[in-house]
Formats: structure tokens, C-alpha cells, sequence
């Protein structure tokens, strides 16, 4: 069994929120408000952070993806990097390094073959930057 899988159901739901939002082209506040069963806790949290941090995450995932101008970005993979900056931007957040492996893993399962390194080398130049 992984290591804190509450947490890590939680990311993945919070990101298939974040993704049914962006489909139905509405605020994910309002898909997680219309959902019959309100989710764990920290998913909540991951997506109202998230849609706190939106702008600041974009512009950070633009000015990192080099050669990549957002809207070429996959969504998924940049779902995932705006998730993992939502994480970052938590009061009280986890590791940097969990936060990165589980943003990697999302991308596996989510995405395509390359995604995972991408993901990771944003993310990692990204994180530099925050801390900076």
C-alpha cells in the first residue's frame, strides 16, 4: 500500500473536479458545490486552493514550460501543475517532494507517456522559483 493514500484519492479527486470543471467551462467551486456527495476534506481544500491560485499558477507554469505557450500545454498535464501549485500555496502544505511525486504520478496515470517528465522539470523549476 502507498504511503498516505487518503491524500493521495484526494489529489486524484480533486483533479478529475478541476478537469469536469474545465470541460463544462465553469468555476470548480461550482461543480464541487453541485456534487451529490461532498468529497474528503482535503480535496475540498486541494480545489478551492487551486481556484484561489489559478492566475499566479498559469503565469508561473507559462513562465517555466519553456518553448510551451500554455495553451499548448496538455490540460491534463496542466491541471496537474496547477493542482500541485494550489498544494504549494497551502498554509500548511506537504513536502515539496511529495507534493512533485505525487503531481508526477498524477501525470502518469492521467496523461501521456512524456507527461511524467515534463510535469516533473515544470514543477521542479517552479518550485525554485516560489522559494526564491
Amino acid at each position: 500500500m502507498r504511503p498516505g493514500p487518503e491524500r493521495h484519492r484526494a489529489r486524484e479527486r480533486a483533479l478529475e473536479i478541476l478537469y469536469e470543471a474545465q470541460i463544462k467551462g465553469r468555476p470548480a467551486r461550482e461543480v464541487l458545490a453541485a456534487l451529490p456527495v461532498a468529497p474528503d476534506p482535503y480535496t475540498a481544500l486541494l480545489v478551492e486552493s487551486t481556484e484561489v491560485h489559478r492566475a499566479r499558477a498559469e503565469g508561473l507554469i507559462a513562465e517555466c514550460a519553456i518553448d510551451w505557450p500554455l495553451e499548448r500545454i496538455a490540460l491534463v498535464d496542466r491541471l496537474v501543475m496547477t493542482l500541485a501549485v494550489g498544494e504549494m500555496l497551502l498554509a500548511d502544505p506537504p513536502p515539496l517532494a511529495v507534493i512533485l511525486d505525487e503531481a508526477v504520478e498524477l501525470a502518469k496515470v492521467f496523461s501521456t507517456e512524456g507527461s511524467a517528465s515534463f510535469v516533473n522539470g515544470v514543477l521542479a523549476t517552479l518550485a525554485r522559483r516560489l522559494s526564491d
